[in-house]
Parts: C-alpha cells; structure tokens; sequence
C-alpha cells in the first residue's frame, strides 16, 4: 500500500494545525512544507468539507483543526482521502483482465493485508503523531520563513 501524496499532504496540514496555536493560512503551510499552494488548497477544501478542520474567509481567517487532535482518527482520514485501494489489477472486477483471477489467492491475501494496515492505522489519532509540540515547530522553522 503507498499513500498518495493527496492523503501526504492531508496529513501535513493536520499536524501543522495540531502543533500551531493560532489559525495558519495555506500559503503558510505551503511555505513551510515547500508544496505547492494550489495542491494544498484543493486537500484543505475536501478536509473542510469532511470536518476535519475549520476554514474562514477574510482578514482574520485562516485554518484550525474542527476538533481536539487526539479525536481525528488516522485510519478514518486515511480512508477519506484515498480514492483508491485497488493494490492489484483484480481488485476492480471491471478492469480486471489477469487470466490467474479465477484460481489465483493472491487478491484475497492483498484484501486481507490491506485490512491489517487500515486497522494499526485506526488505534491512532493525529495527536499521536505529536506528541512534542516543540520540537515540531522547531523543524518547521528550520526553513527560516
């Protein structure tokens, strides 16, 4: 399983807000991660719409996380912003044109470990992935914004 750079970047935006304690801008996390701010607008669109965070519009606005951190679940974020899980051909019978799909096992031990990386995924929350404030914001000014 890779997790696309759509559900990367969700997860960026996330801690930031977690680690930072006033509203940030896009262009802010933008400039901090140095990605693009047009790609990033897009994933903090669908996390608004998803109500995982929080975005207003005008001089004072800016983003924040809807909810405490340790109440945004990874494996439900990670389920949200994936649109795809086919790890092989099989997965999506409609395409599917491998001749081994009738007797091959391999589509069922996939589903199976894809199930098991969604579920250590679901025992944790974004709180988990900081656990020391300081030190990530340290980092974040490393770029000398």
């Amino acid at each position: 399983m890779r997790i696309t750079r759509y559900t990367d970047y969700a997860l960026r935006v996330l801690m930031y807000l977690a680690v930072c304690d006033q509203r940030a801008t896009i262009a802010d996390i933008a400039a901090r991660y140095d990605i693009s701010k047009n790609h990033l607008m897009k994933v903090v669109q669908q996390l608004n719409q998803l109500g995982y965070l929080d975005a207003t519009r005008g001089k004072n606005g800016g983003l924040q996380l809807s909810r405490p951190a340790g109440e945004i679940n990874l494996g439900a974020l990670v389920r949200d912003t994936e649109q795809d899980f086919a790890i092989v051909e099989c997965f999506n019978s409609a395409t599917d044109t491998c001749t081994l799909t009738p007797v091959c096992r391999l589509k069922g031990i996939f589903a199976e470990a894809l199930a098991a990386f969604i579920a250590v995924l679901d025992n944790y929350t974004l709180a988990d992935l900081t656990p020391n404030k300081k030190h990530h914001i340290q980092l974040l000014r490393l770029l000398n914004l």
